[in-house]
């Protein structure tokens, strides 16, 4: 099984769960920019030029949440999961689509204007509008969290793929202080050793 990866990106929720899952696998890894991500070789693998791609023998997947029902399907055994006839289990749906649908489009326009572009196109106006969009959007979990230490019963991929949203908007700068409940969470899931994995390849060569 091969990830390509890149640091700060949504290829790191699918190491994330390949870590929770127990799942041997190998790295490609690339950086957020990365020239090498605009190559023929690369744009046959990944024709948007973006990770994370996962292959699994005959298997090429990309897009985070897909691939991390992907694995749940095929090795989850039971895990990461609400069983279809669970309480949780609508809830579980909201809110593993939630970081995609809700909170990655105004985190990615605030990337674009604030970091991504040359300093003479950014727009101050925009990058203002996309971080006070996020933060409005991150209340509502805030307020689900409440005597919940995760997002619809017990840890499931919803954290993987939402969590690691809540984690990306708090590291860009929504000031997420005065939100004790998604404080609370974003230490808790920091704490799991698979994303602790994750998150040291940050800082490897």
């Amino acid at each position: 099984m091969k990830l390509y990866f890149a640091p700060n990106t949504r290829a790191e929720r699918v190491a994330w769960l390949l870590n929770e899952l127990g799942l041997e696998y190998e790295i490609e890894r690339y950086t957020l920019g990365d020239k090498a991500m605009r190559t023929p070789e690369f744009l046959a693998i990944s024709p948007n030029g973006r990770v994370p791609v996962l292959d699994d023998g005959d298997v090429r997947i990309s897009e985070s949440t897909a691939i991390a029902q992907y694995l749940l399907c095929r090795y989850g055994e039971g895990r990461f999961a609400p069983m279809l006839d669970s309480p949780d289990f609508p809830g579980y749906l909201q809110w593993l689509h939630y970081g995609e649908g809700m909170l990655m489009g105004p985190l990615g326009n605030y990337v674009v204007e604030a970091i991504l572009l040359p300093p003479d196109r950014r727009s101050e106006v925009h990058a203002k509008r996309a971080l006070r969009l996020l933060g409005n959007l991150l209340i509502s979990i805030d307020s689900h969290l409440e005597g919940h230490d995760y997002l619809a019963g017990d840890f499931t991929i919803a954290d993987v793929v939402t969590g690691h949203a809540c984690m990306m908007s708090a590291q860009v700068g929504v000031d997420i202080s005065d939100m004790q409940n998604l404080s609370a969470y974003v230490r808790r899931l920091k704490e799991r050793p698979a994303l602790k994995k994750v998150l040291a390849l940050r800082e490897a060569a």
